[in-house]
């Protein structure tokens, strides 16, 4: 039995990270500010939930240096993997967070649909066009960060969506300034709260499947233990799961058994080597034992479904017991 340990957490760990997303937040923070108090003032739906959609943004860029403190302490007691889950967590909050958004805005711009309020369409075009510049400052920074870690890639796509929301928005706002069509900016608040659901959709999904310990994304159980097959000596794997500790860390346990003239741990480091460079799994825990001494005298092929060899193995001792 062997359990490998190295650097895997791919949450916010380094200073130069935590500067980029650092900065990236205080931009975001300042101008969701003034967004909120223009969009007020001018009564524009559009722009407050573009503030609502950089409000989810600046929180996870915080949860992202909030988790990735986090995760780098150690383990102890209870917390055998420490605390780099929180990293998984904090995107539920976030990806939660984006769709009672969703609903507050889809509910609004219906009504705006409805009965729409005076709109004043020259500050909230001005307010969008210079979004775009402060999203593209933004988006350039978190580029920079660990963009591995769920939450820094969460927020990477969030800021890229809120490029085509801030887009929407400018429309919206030179619509309304040319026409004076005040419905237009219902319409963008529409447009901008789907960007959100998909962006929400994507998080929960992706962390839904951290949580549910599902196959990381690109790595195909079947295809690892056809892989391991392959190795020399190797003649049979079960009990093999592969699951994902926090983004970037994936972790792989499974039984090999080897034939007899083979070496059970040489053959153990060859797996191993093979899953480190075939499949980039390097958190592995495998159990090598000699198929003879596992199975004396019949195959894996050949129990009842659902049950081990190591319980048949000990309800043949017991048949044989006087």
């Amino acid at each position: 039995m062997t359990d490998h340990e190295h650097g895997h957490s791919h949450a916010v760990s380094n200073e130069a990270d935590r500067r980029y997303l650092g900065a990236a937040l205080g931009l975001i923070g300042c101008f969701m500010v003034v967004e909120v108090v223009i969009g007020l003032l001018a009564s524009s739906l559009a722009l407050i939930s573009d503030a609502g959609h950089m409000l989810t943004d600046a929180g996870a860029i915080a949860l992202a240096l909030l988790a990735g403190r986090l995760a780098q302490r150690p383990a102890r007691g209870a917390f055998t993997f420490g605390l780099k889950r929180a990293e998984i967590l904090s995107a539920q909050i976030n990806g939660i967070t984006l769709f009672a958004l969703v609903m507050y805005f889809l509910i609004e711009a219906i009504r705006r649909l409805i009965d729409p309020p005076s709109v004043a369409g020259l500050p909230v075009l001005v307010t969008a066009l210079v979004g775009i510049a402060v999203n593209l400052a933004a988006t350039w920074m978190i580029s920079r960060a660990n963009r591995q870690s769920l939450n820094v890639e969460g927020a990477f796509q969030h800021i890229l969506n809120d490029l085509y929301a801030f887009i929407a928005t400018a429309i919206s706002g030179l619509v309304v300034l040319l026409t004076g069509w005040a419905r237009a900016d219902a319409i963008a608040a529409l447009v901008i709260a789907a960007l959100m659901a998909r962006a929400g959709y994507g998080l929960l999904r992706d962390s839904g499947r951290i949580f549910l310990e599902a196959a990381p994304k690109g790595i195909d159980p079947q295809q690892v233990e056809a892989n391991m097959r392959t190795v020399s000596g190797v003649v049979e794997v079960h009990e093999l799961h592969v699951w994902e500790v926090t983004s970037g860390f994936p972790a792989l346990s499974a039984h090999v058994l080897v034939s007899a003239d083979q070496d059970c741990h040489e053959r153990r480091t060859a797996v191993e080597r093979m899953l480190a460079e075939g499949h980039g799994i390097t958190h592995t825990t495998l159990q090598v034992d000699h198929r003879h001494d596992f199975l004396p005298t019949d195959s894996l092929h050949t129990r009842p479904r659902g049950e081990s060899p190591l319980s048949e193995e000990h309800r043949n001792e017991g048949e044989q017991t006087p």
